[in-house]
Order: C-alpha cells, then structure tokens, then sequence
C-alpha cells in the first residue's frame, strides 16, 4: 500500500509515529518517588500524598483488571501542529523523513481531511493524540491506540474507543500508588517456640491512606482525578503447611480505631490473638518466611463530579521467623 493510501486509509504512518519532537514526559513530584515512570503525554501527577519510604511498593490490582495503557488526549492547536510540520521540516535527513513530511502535509496541510492545519478554527478546538504510558513498554495493549491525530471540537467528546476522560485519569492514577510496607509486630518477635501462639498487630500509626491525583489541562482542557488506597485487611501466611492463623483463614479485618489487631501485653500468654500465627513444627535452625500483604480498598473522584470504586490493591512483604522446640527439663530424684 502506498503512503497516500495509507493515510486516506486512517492508518498510522511515519508522520503519526515521528510528527515532530518527542512528546512531553510527565512532570512528576518527586516526594512521591515515581521518577521511573513515565509516559508520553501530557497528563501530570500529584505525589504529594502518595505512601514513601525505601520499602513502599506498588499495589497489585485484584482480578484481571489492568491500568489504561493508551489512550487518546488533546495536545495541538492549529498554530502548534503548523509548527510541529515547520520542525519535522527543519529536522536533519532521515530515514523516511521524505514520507513523513509528505505524509503530514497530505493530512494536515492539503486537505485530506484538514486545511492548513485548521486554522481556521483557531480556538475552537484542538488535534488529539495518542499516548501511551511507557511504562508498560512489551505490553501490545499500548498499541490499541493507533488512530492518526484528529480534530475535535471545544465542548465535544471523540467518538473513538480509549479517548481520555475521569476514568482514565484515575486509572492512570492507580499505577502509581505507592503504599507503606507491612511489617507487622510481633510478640514474641522474631524467634517463637512450637505451639505457642504469636501475636500480630498492627498500630493505627503504622499505615494510612494513600492517594495520588492526575491531571490534564491543555489549552482551557482541564480535568483530574484523584484514586486514594484505605487499608481494609491484613492477611498472614505462615510460610508453613505446619501452622494455624487466627482467625482461621489468616485475614484479620481493621478494627474502629483503625488498628490491626490486637497488642500482646502481660497475661495474655495463655489466650488465644485476635490476629495471630502458631507454627505446629520447628523450623530446624533455619526460619520461615512468613507473608504478610495488606489489602487497601481503592476508590476515585474526579473533578468533574465522577468517581467510584476500582478493584482493590494487595501490597506485601515477608519477615523471617525462627520457631524452636520447647526444651524440656528432665530432673533425676537424686537431685
């Protein structure tokens, strides 16, 4: 197929894939410690209140459900893709750039569909663009967005499939929620006897909610999105066949106060925890792994009045246990 087809066609071309120079990255606060992701677009975040610290990490969506990977944004007025074709022009010789420029002005210049750039619709409205966020580079899904710039109106939404809006912020927001690790403590702590029951907890100081907020504003095109992380549960895997939890499915709810369970204090030796581990053998001069991963309920509201729920985030990290046998003192009667 030939250029000229292929642009008629709607397909991407050399002109969509190198219109010019490289899109804007995301300007990114660094209090929040994402610096690694980034995106080609426009949209910005707000880290502010994002979770920090060495041992924060990234929440793992629940199901199937996946961050947008692409999507498409207002970026250019009339007069900035005028000045997107001049530096593509003026770039030095490339590989291709002969189609690309020929490409461009078949589009954008020449009327198939657009006339000197829409110029004449100066303020009106703006050409959208795709985005990807380059985070998921190897993922196919940032290829779904593979439609040639286009025009659209002030007040109008694209009728395309993965056209920016609310959700897809808070999406966007989604993958770069960091929560605080989840060591919990522990009584007793560390090392632990066979059939004795340990005690978990965590304090209500220990962890909080967390969010982050997205936004896009270009050209008067203004909307964010803010997606906040609450710590609902916390779940205990003993790292064991050989142990029992408390509760018996390993998953201790938040209390009132905000808490996790229950501290050991003095007495409580010979009741059962609220939230808890027993380990029925030893671990043999070594230790287990014992896992323990929050679940943080995660819900959005953007600027325009929307919101909801997104499917909840699991974080979790493991601390090593070292479990004993009881030593049993025998006594002769001559003694």
């Amino acid at each position: 197929m030939t250029l000229v087809a292929m642009v008629a066609a709607g397909l991407p071309t050399m002109a969509q894939a190198i219109p010019g120079p490289a899109p804007s990255v995301t300007e990114v606060d660094s209090s929040g410690g994402n610096k690694d992701k980034t995106i080609s677009s426009q949209v910005t975040f707000n880290l502010s209140k994002n979770g920090s610290g060495k041992s924060a990490g990234a929440v793992t969506a629940m199901g199937d459900w996946t961050p947008p990977a692409c999507w498409y944004e207002p970026k250019w007025t009339p007069e900035a893709k005028e000045q997107d074709y001049k530096n593509l022009v003026g770039t030095p010789l490339f590989s291709g750039k002969k189609e690309a420029v020929e490409g461009y002005e078949y589009r954008f210049r020449d009327g198939h569909p657009y006339t000197d750039f829409n110029k004449d619709k100066s303020g009106e409205g703006m050409f959208w663009t795709s985005a990807r966020d380059d985070s998921r580079v190897g993922d196919e899904a940032i290829w779904a967005c593979d439609e040639p710039d286009f025009w659209v109106d002030n007040g109008d939404a694209p009728d395309v499939d993965h056209a920016i809006d609310a959700a897809t912020l808070a999406g966007l927001a989604y993958s770069r929620i960091q929560v605080p690790d989840t060591e919990v403590t522990l009584a007793p702590e560390a090392i632990t006897k066979v059939n004795l029951p340990t005690w978990a907890w965590l304090d209500k100081a220990d962890f909080r909610d967390v969010s982050v907020t997205a936004s896009l504003n270009v050209g008067g095109w203004n909307l964010s999105a803010t997606t906040t992380a609450k710590p609902v549960s916390l779940k205990l895997e003993p790292g064991t066949a050989d142990a029992a939890t408390y509760p018996a499915s390993g998953a201790c709810t938040i209390n009132a106060d905000g808490s996790i369970g229950e501290a050991w204090a003095k007495g409580k030796s010979d009741e059962t925890p609220p939230c808890g581990v027993k380990y029925l053998r030893s671990s043999d001069g070594g230790a287990y792994k014992l896992r323990a991963t929050i679940t943080w309920e995660i819900t959005w509201e953007g600027s325009n009045g929307e919101g909801g729920q997104l499917p909840d985030g699991t974080f979790g990290t493991t601390q090593d246990i070292t479990v004993q046998e009881i030593q049993a003192v025998n006594r002769s009667s001559g003694e």
